[in-house]
């Protein structure tokens, strides 16, 4: 059985540069009306770039939200119209400095669906070429090299926490 939801009011709370808020009024499938409170966002890319020598290199940096820095695949988001593929390329070079000779699409994540319809495209990079970093002036990131399977036991472990990261990893288990 389907349980879809309708929704018979939307009202736009917040109109950001990243993100828009609204608070929908919803009929549930038993006829009941509910309130749901949703983020809207463009979506983004994370690239994870893998060495020939299967050395992994991800970018620590500063959370606000969490309030901590984290170990991550390089990220960033979709402008509007924009392919998550150039967007990816251009990620990965503002954050890592690399340019990689082949990306292999990993899929689609939706990392919080109970309140945001954000959608982030997956992208593993090969064959890889350094660079200079040239992150945006409000980005500080430190560019981290671990081995494949060390990654993967620091996404098992919790020592890798970021959802994109660890799903990105995790996926890419099939294609090394």
């Amino acid at each position: 059985m389907e349980y879809n939801e309708k929704t018979v009011r939307s009202e736009k709370i917040f109109d950001g540069h990243v993100i828009k808020l609204r608070v929908d009024t919803v009929v549930l499938p038993n006829g009941k009306e509910a309130t749901r409170e949703l983020i809207e966002h463009p979506g983004g890319v994370a690239v994870l770039p893998v060495d020939s020598n299967n050395m992994v290199y991800l970018v620590r940096q500063y959370r606000k939200p969490v309030e901590k820095s984290l170990l991550e695949a390089p990220a960033g988001k979709l402008t509007p119209g924009e392919d998550h593929y150039v967007c990816g390329v251009r990620e990965l070079k503002e954050e890592t400095g690399f340019e990689a000779g082949e990306i292999t699409y990993l899929g689609y994540a939706i990392p919080a669906p109970g309140y945001t319809n954000e959608i982030i495209h997956l992208y593993l990079a090969r064959d890889l070429r350094a660079g200079e970093q040239t992150p945006d002036e409000d980005e500080f990131v430190d560019v981290e090299k671990y081995s494949f399977d060390d990654v993967v036991r620091m996404c098992i472990n919790g020592e890798i926490s970021d959802a994109k990261t660890v799903i990105a990893v995790m996926r890419a288990k099939d294609v090394i």
